[in-house]
């Protein structure tokens, strides 16, 4: 069997890009500046850069799955003219209350769950114990520990206005300062 990988999971919305409450229009993406030198130092290393994120807005039918494609395909354009790329995406579209349809659920993949990591660590052959989730919210964070992972908190998005508690293994200012603890974590282990 091959060995398995080292990951970092990353939320997707306050902590790549900036946070609008429910991006549904292409026009509000907009990637932070450091965010494609901090994928680069991920894919440099080796390492699986994989987006994890709750988009409640398509249970709340703001907008569709599609629409949720088509942001991440264009993440990836934007990162790859900078010489960097998202691995995988995986992406929770219920929820539990507000949902409408087939998306009213109480599922195991809404974060704070670990069900995408999961589900991403099963798909890609990546090895959790070793692996980072970084993310603007605690639950980002619960994701992460709950999947075995390291937890980092980011000061970005939502991250900016969190009471700091002894949960995170780490707190950034922003993603690349994440991703250049991982590295120093990683040597460190």
């Amino acid at each position: 069997m091959d060995a398995k990988h080292t990951a970092v999971f990353m939320d997707r919305d306050g902590t790549l890009n900036e946070e609008v409450s429910y991006l549904s229009r292409m026009e509000q993406l907009k990637l932070y500046p450091q965010t494609a030198e901090a994928v680069r130092l991920i894919n440099t290393a080796g390492m699986k850069a994989v987006v994890v994120t709750n988009q409640s807005g398509v249970a709340r039918g703001y907008f569709s799955e599609d629409f949720v494609r088509s942001v991440h395909d264009r993440i990836n354009e934007l990162l790859a003219a900078k010489g960097a790329r998202i691995d995988g995406f995986y992406v929770c579209p219920h929820h539990p209350i507000y949902g409408i349809g087939v998306y009213k659920q109480d599922c195991e993949c809404r974060k704070p769950k670990p069900g995408l990591l999961l589900r991403a660590a099963a798909e890609m052959n990546i090895d959790l114990a070793r692996s980072y989730m970084i993310g603007d919210m605690l639950k980002d964070v619960e994701a992460g520990k709950k999947a075995g992972a390291s937890g980092i908190l980011v000061c970005t998005g939502y991250g900016a206005n969190i009471v700091r508690t002894d949960m995170p293994a780490f707190i950034a200012e922003d993603i690349l300062e994440a991703v250049r603890w991982i590295l120093e974590d990683r040597k460190a282990r």
